[in-house]
């Protein structure tokens, strides 16, 4: 069952690659991706400042988050996200100014009202369902979804992202198990950045591939270059396919690497060293659709600084809206978890 990127992708090249997806949705591509590492940056400057608590972020991570969220229809498949999904949770629409909110614990974060821990998102007007955070228990959840949506004749996928060390989880066995019994219309996208917080892959697992767990499971297996986000985007459209044709799930690895530390409230140089980190942002996938822009003749330096100046000046905007938007009112704190009493007439 298991296959790699390069046998996913059979004999395409990247000219052919790059001709499939589109210049339109190649360009909408990386200027996705670096709105979301300008807002990533941003958000770690506040917290340094004291104005936030904590952040999670996505910066290395980006090319796979917008090649998975190209290949899905927003608003129309079921997402269930993870706490490293910024650039995700924008390809699919959420706005800077939503996440700074969240960031910021705001009364009017769309996430939760300033209630969840920042980068638990959630998002009905796109089907995005919160999570909790304990890792992996979104994937039996995902599993739910998807049965939901096939009793109720709904064409829709579920998209589930998750790291690696949720797959070493019992909650990644009893989802993936019961979405494969039932060959459920699911798509299980493992994020795989090398470390469970600060546990390296090979301290974690026996097995070199998170992918070669899918034969365990009987399902579809597929291991891709997570810093390319056409090759995600096509592994992952194939995989929706087969879940829209009726042919069961599919578990994805996109392997990747985050540069940052796994929050603002850990150390990762007491578990990685900067040599390691350094030799991974030599694959930065934000040069690397770049450079292959501007190999194909659709990218310059004007355009670039164009685009730079533009982001800058969103991110300042959801930065200020953010920062002045007013916090939940105290007492609100229990809306949400009880029932409330019908108004007196």
């Amino acid at each position: 069952m298991l296959r790699t990127a390069k046998e996913a992708t059979a004999s395409k090249s990247v000219d052919v690659a790059l001709e499939a997806i589109g210049a339109e949705r190649l360009l909408a591509m990386y200027r996705i991706m670096v709105l979301s590492r300008a807002l990533d940056e941003r958000m770690w400057i506040v917290q340094r400042q004291g104005k936030v608590p904590f952040v999670i972020t996505a910066q290395g991570q980006e090319a796979a988050q917008v090649g998975a969220a190209m290949a899905l229809r927003p608003g129309h498949d079921v997402v269930l996200p993870y706490y490293r999904d910024m650039t995700l949770m924008l390809a699919l629409g959420m706005t800077p100014r939503e996440l700074m909110l969240n960031v910021f614990s705001r009364a009017e974060d769309p996430n939760s009202g300033g209630r969840q821990m920042p980068a638990h998102f959630s998002l009905p007007r796109l089907r995005v369902l919160t999570g909790s955070s304990p890792v992996g228990t979104q994937i039996p959840h995902a599993a739910g979804a998807a049965l939901a949506s096939r009793l109720r004749g709904e064409d829709s996928v579920t998209f589930c992202s998750f790291g690696e060390g949720a797959t070493s989880t019992g909650d990644f066995h009893e989802g993936v198990n019961f979405a494969a019994v039932l060959q459920l219309p699911v798509i299980f996208f493992c994020q795989n950045n090398r470390y469970a917080i600060s546990v390296p892959q090979r301290r974690q697992m026996a097995v070199e591939s998170v992918a070669a767990r899918a034969a365990a499971y009987g399902i579809e297996g597929v291991s891709v270059d997570g810093q390319d986000p056409v090759a995600v985007y096509q592994v992952v459209s194939q995989a929706v396919e087969r879940a829209r044709a009726g042919a069961g799930p599919t578990l994805i690895e996109a392997v990747t690497y985050r540069y940052v530390p796994h929050t603002s409230d850990d150390d990762d140089r007491v578990y990685r060293s900067r040599d390691e980190v350094d030799q991974s942002r030599r694959r930065d996938p934000i040069p690397l659709l770049r450079d292959r822009l501007v190999e194909a003749g659709l990218w310059d330096d004007a355009r670039e600084q164009a685009l730079r100046e533009e982001v800058a000046r969103i991110v300042d905007d959801a930065t200020a809206y953010a920062e002045q938007a007013p916090p939940p009112d105290p007492a609100t704190v229990a809306r949400h978890l009880f029932a409330e009493p019908a108004a007196e007439s």
